[in-house]
């Protein structure tokens, strides 16, 4: 037995409570609870419409730089959850939302065929403070699941925004402007998938698909835990 596994026991992302050893993943009783977004997408944003093939009234109004993505559960049924994910030293959460998200987005990721997937990046100033970067641990776990590589040291962020939740969405495409910095030659990927935690308006991914796009990257989606608004 893994002493490690005796002093820092897998948790229930949903309850926290400690889950036995060599048990993973969440309660049963808690995974009634996760409500996953299902049916009719907006082929944009993931945002849930009537009809396949739609783009919903936002993606038509907005000139989002992404070309597609997916969030796999309502921000409702796990909002508790990721605030402790990001901001009470519960990164090993990942672990389970990796294998859900790969489960759940498996096929999607199938279609899309990415060359890597992208965590998006914490300001070095907030990383030091929280001690890891959610997205990164999320983007880790799905990788071990699908076998896609992460490419985290294409892009930094330069700028310590403000959190988006304190702000609201003028604010928060304010806020994102000139955010982020291509560190590496990107041309050779064709296709990228970024990873968070939350789709709130799309200001951080919209944000970081421009600056990937204007590096040289053709196709940029992304796959988050939860979105907001459903």
């Amino acid at each position: 037995m893994n002493i490690l596994n005796l002093l820092y026991p897998d948790r229930c992302p949903l309850c926290d409570t400690a889950r036995p050893v060599k048990e993973t993943g969440v309660c049963p009783e808690c995974a009634k609870k996760l409500i996953t977004i299902k049916g009719p997408v907006c082929e944009k944003c993931g945002r849930p419409v009537t009809k396949e093939g739609e783009i919903c009234y936002e993606c038509i109004a907005e000139d989002f730089s992404f070309d597609g993505g997916r969030s796999v559960f309502t921000y409702s049924s796990v909002s508790d959850s990721i605030y402790r994910l990001k901001y009470m030293n519960r990164s090993a959460y990942a672990r389970t939302y990796g294998k859900l998200l790969a489960k759940e987005a498996g096929d999607w990721l199938e279609w899309i065929k990415p060359d890597a997937l992208v965590p998006v990046p914490l300001h070095k100033k907030r990383l030091i403070k929280r001690g890891y970067n959610q997205a990164k641990e999320l983007a880790d776990a799905i990788s071990g699941e699908v076998g896609i590589p992460v490419a985290d040291y294409l892009v930094r962020r330069s700028k310590n925004t403000v959190p988006q939740k304190l702000v609201d969405k003028k604010g928060r495409q304010i806020n994102m402007k000139k955010a982020f910095i291509v560190e590496e030659n990107v041309v050779s990927f064709k296709r990228i998938v970024l990873i968070d935690d939350i789709f709130t308006t799309g200001s951080t991914i919209d944000s970081l698909s421009r600056v990937l796009k204007d590096a040289g990257v053709k196709e940029v989606y992304f796959l988050t835990i939860s979105r907001a608004g459903v």
